[in-house]
């Protein structure tokens, strides 16, 4: 729980967040230059590890401490027929990130990385299991079609939380702090205010940014047109101002990961986001503040037609490509174990000197 008012947590966030480091960037490149390889032969894994050292301050960042946020929350607008599953979904979902059983769960194994689960604002009750944490700001968002999904208030107090949420991580005795942080998120209903989100800032038409989410028929699909078409006409959202926007067209989720986007920033932690609804909550933060940009790194490019419009407004450039559109932050796990790799390779290779190898300048390397 926080103590100081939410805008204060936000400000003074926001306030916090600094350039990437470029003297460590310029050491961490001149170092890849001496490894005992062909200069640029390991293509992107090089250029993402010499970024995660500027993100971090550190010529050889070491991403030990692995964090993924799972945060759930469930949409008003979920009445109006825009997904192929119930409500209660959510909470079972939730459920089953905390017993270990869903993807998620499985690809954050491999990654090496602790979940936090998050209710951030489920219909239904979830159950009190270890690494999930009841914030509990509502039983689902207000119906956008019909006005805000939430009060401004509690859209401030929500991003806050979020911002809560990783410092404690970052700062916990037993957890040893966060090096790397994951975003992803589970609710029903949330591709169609991640939709509304991004055509509102984008400019895009709705039918342009609106995906099929879990799979539904076409009758559903004009339905979730129709519904993000009305919520931006009934809500008029102010897309430079993160929290009016959640306040209209969000969700409690968004607004969670919105605010671990924030805090990573302001602790130079790398943030890596996953599918459409993180990179709507990417949207909201750097609304808020647009230094938050640099420190987002963006695992890949989901089939839903919102997120390329997402990453291109961004200016992100995904990992990869694999056709996912989960969403629950399984692209974020992956994306964490290629920056685990790639800052692996430049702490831990060899440098020509070290290994007794000649350089390029006096032998040719093999491709």
């Amino acid at each position: 729980m926080i103590t100081e008012s939410p805008q204060q947590v936000i400000a003074r966030t926001a306030a916090a967040i600094a350039p990437p480091n470029e003297d460590a960037a310029a050491r961490a490149a001149e170092r890849q230059e001496r490894l005992t390889k062909p200069p640029g032969s390991l293509g992107r894994l090089e250029s993402l590890a010499t970024y995660i050292a500027g993100l971090t301050g550190s010529d050889r960042p070491r991403l030990a401490r692995r964090l993924l946020v799972v945060a759930a929350g469930d949409h008003g607008v979920a009445a109006h027929d825009v997904s192929a599953y119930p409500q209660s979904v959510t909470a079972q979902m939730a459920a089953n990130f905390a017993g270990g059983g869903a993807a998620v769960s499985v690809l954050a194994d491999h990654a090496g990385a602790r979940v936090r689960i998050v209710d951030a604002g489920v219909a239904g009750d979830t159950v009190d299991a270890p690494g999930l944490l009841r914030l509990r700001l509502g039983a689902g968002t207000d119906d956008i079609t019909r006005g805000p999904a939430m009060s401004r208030e509690l859209a401030a107090r929500t991003i806050a939380e979020g911002i809560a949420l990783f410092e404690a991580e970052h700062d916990a005795a037993g957890g040893g702090g966060v090096d790397i942080v994951g975003c992803g998120e589970m609710g029903i209903g949330n591709s169609t205010a991640a939709a509304t989100i991004v055509a509102a800032v984008t400019g895009r038409p709705p039918r342009s940014v609106t995906g099929r989410g879990t799979g539904i028929d076409d009758d559903r699909f004009e339905a979730k047109i129709g519904a993000v078409e009305r919520a931006l006409e009934v809500n008029r959202p102010d897309a430079t101002d993160g929290v009016a926007l959640l306040a209209a067209i969000g969700g409690f989720e968004i607004g969670v990961l919105a605010g671990v986007y924030l805090a990573a920033a302001a602790a130079r932690v790398p943030a890596v986001v996953d599918g459409l609804i993180s990179g709507a909550a990417a949207l909201v933060a750097t609304a808020v503040e647009p230094a938050v940009q640099p420190y987002l790194v963006a695992s890949h490019r989901s089939v839903e037609p919102g997120h390329s419009a997402t990453l291109e407004q961004l200016a992100l450039e995904p990992l990869f490509d694999l056709g996912m559109r989960l969403g629950e932050g399984t692209g974020a796990a992956i994306g964490i174990t290629l920056c685990v790799a790639a800052c692996r390779l430049l702490d831990e290779m060899a440098t020509f000197d070290e290994a007794g190898v000649d350089g390029s300048d006096t032998v040719v390397m093999p491709e």
